[in-house]
């Protein structure tokens, strides 16, 4: 029988739950890297409600609950029932119900490598919730699995990544600058260090802007392994071409389990018209690295930032008409792989994400707007695929990272 009210202190937060006499019940905690919720209650054997995080920015608006992050001590061979709460916010200044729906289903893990999407839920418009169970598999050595938003890719994983990079004589890694929380963030060149720079073509790519976004780092591992390899493809790439990639440009967020803001709040894929270097140092390091490139007398022939999204998969332009040719062509190419299905044609940008308001150009309108660079942005999507037939995992992102590049170069 169910007999009273307890606060149970855990690892991350606190678990506000009931406790039931006589039995072993599940311990929650998100205390590790990437690792996000506020608070857990127990609404009965193995049913529990988890209230979602969320982030806003710097005025205390436009809260996003795109991402949570938790582990489960004491799941061996239990059937586990959680209610997703605390989904609501807005985006833009315009309230949403939230992110998290019946097409965004969790993925769990027990191992933290293999991660197995759940299948089936209950979603509630009103509350906004998401209900789901997750059925552990029995006589495990570990007795925990780890339950995320989408397969999560922490800065221990790029930090993998670089050290296997660097075994590559094509590629070199720098520090072009600090988050405001003191961690660096990275510059890779990928070329052939053989073949003179002058007639090669450039393109710079960039990647987590918005730190739930953990499917753009998916897919920029996958296209800079690529771009390391033996395929001829790539050494064709390498030859005739300079990659400039800054793979994890909120490396704070991703630490911390963030969703869209940097430490003051401040969104890296907005505030492109803004120079802040003590609250947005990330911004100020990025433009920089890009600026320097360009008054150095270097191209740059063609820039991405890649993002994920819930539903929508779409490649737009900087507000030039110029550049059209080019988006169409690299969508075209892209579009033709097994990664991406798009749901709109190949636009362009407005000049400003909001207009009247300072701080709202993206990175792509914001080096249209200072230098005339061709820069695009790809949204691809996280709920089912119509080309996969489920929701991408980190296999499908990784060879959508691949498929990338070789679309830009078809482009080019």
């Amino acid at each position: 029988m169910i007999d009273r009210r307890n606060m149970l202190k855990i690892a991350g937060g606190y678990a506000i739950g009931w406790h039931v006499p006589g039995a072993s019940a599940p311990v929650f905690s998100w205390n590790f890297e990437g690792g996000s919720l506020v608070k857990v209650e127990t609404l009965g054997t193995d049913r529990f409600r988890c209230h979602v995080k969320g982030q806003t920015d710097q005025d205390g608006r436009n809260r996003q609950a795109s991402w949570y992050y938790f582990c489960v001590d004491g799941a061996n061979g239990r059937t586990l029932n959680f209610e997703m709460v605390d989904l609501a916010g807005e985006y833009n200044y315009h309230p949403t119900t939230g992110s998290i729906t019946s097409g965004t289903l969790p993925f769990y893990s027990v191992d933290r490598q293999t991660w197995i999407a759940v299948d089936e839920g209950e979603y509630d418009r009103k509350g906004p919730a998401l209900r789901y169970q997750v059925r552990v598999p029995s006589n495990r050595i570990s007795n925990r699995i780890w339950i995320a938003h989408v397969p999560p890719y922490t800065t221990g994983d790029f930090e993998r990544l670089a050290r296997e990079l660097m075994q590559s004589r094509s590629a070199g890694i720098e520090t072009i600058g600090k988050s405001v929380e003191g961690r660096s963030i990275p510059l890779i060149t990928i070329t052939d260090q053989s073949v003179p720079l002058q007639d090669k073509k450039v393109i710079w790519l960039m990647f987590r802007q918005h730190a739930w976004e953990a499917g753009s780092s998916w897919t920029g591992e996958g296209l800079m392994r690529f771009a390391v390899s033996d395929d001829a493809k790539a050494i064709e790439i390498r030859r005739r071409a300079v990659l400039k990639i800054l793979p994890l440009n909120d490396p704070d967020g991703v630490a911390n389990g963030a969703v869209r803001f940097n430490h003051y709040g401040y969104d890296l894929n907005r505030n492109w018209d803004v120079v802040d270097p003590e609250k947005m140092p990330e911004i100020t390091a990025e433009r920089k690295a890009i600026f320097s490139w360009m008054d150095a007398g270097h191209p740059v022939d063609f820039f991405l930032t890649l993002h994920n999204d819930e539903d929508n998969e779409h490649l737009v332009g900087p507000p030039d008409s110029q550049w059209l040719p080019l988006l169409h062509r690299v969508w075209d190419a892209w579009a033709a792989g097994a990664t991406v299905s798009p749901t709109e044609d190949a636009h362009l940008m407005e000049a400003t994400t909001t207009a009247g308001k300072p701080g709202r150009m993206n990175v792509v309108q914001g080096l249209s707007h200072d230098r005339g660079l061709p820069a695009f942005e790809i949204e691809m999507r996280i709920t089912k695929h119509p080309k996969l037939g489920r929701r991408p995992n980190i296999e499908d992102r990784l060879l959508a990272g691949q498929e990338l590049l070789l679309a830009i170069w078809k482009g080019l």
